[in-house]
């Protein structure tokens, strides 16, 4: 088995400090095999903000895997939007947009969404898409194949498509070849785990979809501030979910969801409010 810590959205820059210590010490308790970061790491790409994500990130467990997301480009600066998009996510974080880590059970792979041609939607290309195939497809079956991005593949019922990453469709079809399996993601602020199946009717395939919600930006949307455990076997998934507890002082789970593969296809297997 083993356990990834899935974390979202941490917009340094608008953060709320007294999450910090505490959000790192709930960490450490789990003890993940890999910590995800999902994107959104700044609230306005600014160098300040990239140097305290930076800073903070270097207290977490390691491997990370991290992603940008739209809020890691300049908004304003129209030249450091358009001609260095990523120039400072790259200093202060990883040069490495596609990272990857592989080991005997699991395989976890990084994709870059965010795109400077649009203000909060993300994209997939097909380069981006071949690379992955490459890197996935030739993996032992048994390996559990995750692939972390910052705009979500699928979305919770009550969120509007036009927040689906751009070529989700082609990007799917791929992921069926490859038997991907987790699809881990963040932007929306909202936490959310299901089965890609009702979106995408793939006869054979159906991925497990994880949102993890925001960690510690102030910027909520009526989700108090949240983060994952995901704990992966090869034909089971559970999903913990901690969010903030004001009173506590802490980060507590709430929930637990599970999950279940069956002939290539995810579902839900039990599992609900703990408290």
């Amino acid at each position: 088995m083993r356990t990834l810590v899935h974390l979202s959205d941490l917009h340094f820059g608008r953060v709320d400090d007294a999450l910090l210590a505490p959000l790192r010490e709930q960490i450490e308790a789990i003890g993940p095999d890999v910590v995800v970061v999902s994107g959104d790491l700044t609230q306005r790409a600014k160098s300040a903000e990239f140097g305290a994500a930076r800073a903070y990130l270097d207290t977490l467990p390691g491997p990370q895997i991290i992603v940008p997301g739209n809020h890691d480009i300049s908004l304003y600066n129209v030249f450091r939007r358009f001609v260095q998009p990523l120039k400072r996510y790259k200093r202060y974080i990883t040069d490495d947009l596609d990272p990857i880590h592989v080991d005997g059970e699991i395989a976890v792979l990084g994709i870059n969404t965010a795109r400077s041609l649009t203000f909060k939607d993300g994209r997939i290309n097909k380069e981006q898409v071949a690379k992955m195939h490459q890197e996935l497809a030739g993996l032992d079956p048994a390996i559990t194949r995750i692939v972390v991005t910052h705009h979500p593949f699928d979305l919770p019922r009550n969120a509007k498509d036009a927040d689906l990453v751009e070529r989700a469709p082609m990007a799917m079809a791929a992921f069926a070849e490859c038997g991907v399996d987790l699809l881990l993601a963040g932007h929306l602020h909202l936490s959310h785990a299901d089965s890609t199946a009702e979106r995408y009717p793939f006869s054979e395939y159906a991925a497990l979809v994880i949102q993890a919600g925001t960690a510690t930006s102030t910027r909520a949307r009526g989700e108090v501030n949240s983060f994952n455990a995901i704990r992966v076997e090869p034909a089971r998934v559970e999903v913990d979910r901690y969010s903030w507890d004001v009173q506590a002082a802490r980060f507590s789970k709430i929930s637990t969801e599970s999950f279940a593969r069956s002939r290539g296809r995810w579902a839900a297997h039990g599992g609900g409010l703990l408290i």
